[in-house]
Formats: structure tokens, C-alpha cells, sequence
């Protein structure tokens, strides 16, 4: 008779199969880490974001600005604001000429609309687009004006 001998392993040679709970506690921890370092930066591309919006509105407005005069023959008057490039303006100077610059108008970044001003307080020749900035509040520090350098 052949005698097989077993082979059982000894409980100090025992495979491991698998995480124990601490190891995964400690990677969830470390991905949460990151994920927070990730989210933290994003809000500060967020801010730098916002403001590029501004320099496009700021860009897309004098276009229909642009348009506008060639139109009508002058730039809206600060009373008639932005709306004449929406809607044909009562008051006077009434365009030569109106149409349809556009649509609608956005709003900047923060939720307010963006304010308008013809003659402009720094060229007076020119018209001012104005953004109320994050704390929304006009004549701040953080207002953004498209007659800022």
C-alpha cells in the first residue's frame, strides 16, 4: 500500500487573498485626497474662467455694437442700453435704419446682466460695457470694465 502523505500548509505560511478592511480605508483615503486637491484647483481655473467669459462677451457686444452704428449712425444712448440691440429703441436718437442685432442678451458669468454706458467714463468717444464682477455689487473693486486696459 502506498501511503500518500497531505501536505497542509502551516498557519504561518498561509496565502493572503484579497484587502484587509484597514488597506482599503487607507487607499479610499487617498483617493479622497486627491479628488479634493483636484476639486480645490478647479475652482480657482473657475474664477480665471469666468473673467476670459467677460473679455468674449465684452468682444461678441462690440461686434453688434459695431453693427448697430452702422445701422442706426451712433451707438445706443446710455438710457437705451443694451435692450436696442434686442428691440428697436422709443426714445431718441431712434436709429436711421434698426435691425435685429441679437437674440437675446446673456448675462455675465455671476448671474447679473452686464451694464452699459455711451459716452464711456475713461474715452468718452467710446462706449462702456461694465460687468458687476462675483460680488455683483457696481462700483467695486472688482467690477470689469471694457475700457480697462
Amino acid at each position: 500500500m502506498l501511503f500518500m502523505k497531505i501536505h497542509t500548509p502551516s498557519p504561518t505560511f498561509r496565502r493572503r487573498s484579497g484587502f484587509t478592511l484597514l488597506e482599503m480605508v487607507i487607499v479610499l483615503g487617498i483617493i479622497a485626497m486627491i479628488l479634493g486637491g483636484a476639486i480645490y484647483s478647479m475652482n480657482k481655473i473657475g474664477g480665471s474662467a469666468k473673467l476670459s467669459q467677460v473679455e468674449s462677451d465684452f468682444k461678441s457686444f462690440e461686434s453688434a455694437l459695431a453693427m448697430y452704428k452702422l445701422n442706426g449712425g451712433s451707438y445706443p444712448t446710455t438710457q437705451q442700453g443694451l435692450k436696442a440691440l434686442v428691440d428697436k429703441p422709443s426714445s431718441t436718437p431712434v436709429p436711421r435704419r434698426w435691425i435685429q442685432v441679437m437674440k437675446k442678451l446673456p448675462p455675465d458669468p455671476w448671474g447679473a446682466d452686464y451694464g452699459y454706458r455711451f459716452p464711456g467714463k475713461k474715452q468718452a468717444s467710446d462706449f462702456e460695457m461694465i460687468s458687476k464682477g462675483p460680488d455683483g455689487i457696481e462700483n467695486t473693486p472688482d467690477d470689469l470694465s471694457s475700457q480697462d486696459d
